[in-house]
């Protein structure tokens, strides 16, 4: 299980998490759904307490990733197949261009 923490600008927003099975999952954190109920990461993902779920990455975290030449620079220089797109966003995504950012939780973190 592979994990990051979501930011929306500067703040907690919630966590993106690759399960054993391979399914992916987002939720937005308790206290954000309680302080920010409109600060939401996408319009296809409104805040709510539910988490979301689906067995590919969801579209909007695939946008985070590069493409092209950075890809490539990415995928060579931390040596992440391009097809392991959880990996890729985890080591790209902590200082994206606009306002979210995902920080990698590394696996013995219990959080």
């Amino acid at each position: 299980m592979r994990r990051g923490r979501v930011y929306y600008k500067d703040q907690f927003a919630g966590l993106i998490t690759e399960t054993n099975d391979g399914e992916y999952v987002f939720r937005y954190d308790r206290q954000y759904v309680k302080d920010h109920p409109r600060d939401f990461i996408t319009f296809t993902m409104p805040v709510r307490e539910q988490s979301y779920t689906d067995k590919r990455l969801f579209p909007f975290f695939e946008g985070l990733i590069p493409e092209g030449w950075l890809l490539d620079i990415a995928s060579d220089n931390w040596k992440i197949n391009r097809n392991d797109r959880m990996g890729l966003l985890l080591a790209c995504c902590r200082n994206c261009v606009g306002a979210v950012s995902v920080e990698p939780i590394p696996e013995e973190d219990g959080e």
